[in-house]
């Protein structure tokens, strides 16, 4: 059964928590497939891994493409409480994510609107995006997060 937008994104949003938890900058994510099944979540794990690209949306990408044996993530939406920066951008449309749902927007990286809207570009695969979705939720717990390292 579907569930709501919201729903999807409270997965997304313990997925941020957990990250917090780990001292890990607490975005998280979660790709659901055309039918509303979890095919994965993710979140940050580069201190964890100390990898430059394990950004959450990335996590749950590769996640997803593992459990569907397949890069192609047709027919997928990606829920994630920040708004992706360029190069994770890039990695939704090069999966061929069709929709992009995020939660805070990143007036200082955000490649959604923010910055730029890369999602906008003349590329060969397009992707529906919607931002705001639990904003203050999840724009509280990077304040939150940021405020405890000061």
């Amino acid at each position: 059964m579907m569930k709501s937008d919201f729903e999807y994104m409270k997965i997304a949003y313990k997925e941020a928590r957990k990250a917090a938890a780990a001292g890990e900058i607490p975005v998280g994510a979660v790709i659901v497939d055309k039918n509303g099944d979890v095919l994965s979540t993710g979140r940050n794990r580069r201190e964890e891994k100390q990898s430059p690209v394990l950004h959450a949306e990335i996590d749950a990408i590769i996640k997803a493409a593992e459990k569907l044996n397949s890069w192609r993530l047709e027919g997928c939406t990606l829920y994630v409480t920040l708004e992706p920066c360029p190069m994770c951008a890039g990695a939704i449309i090069n999966s061929r994510i069709e929709r992009l749902v995020f939660g805070a927007y990143d007036e200082k990286g955000g490649a959604a609107g923010s910055i730029c809207n890369i999602f906008e570009m003349p590329f060969n695969h397009k992707v529906w995006v919607s931002g705001g979705i639990m904003e203050n939720e999840c724009s509280n717990v990077l304040t939150e997060f940021f405020k405890g390292l000061r």
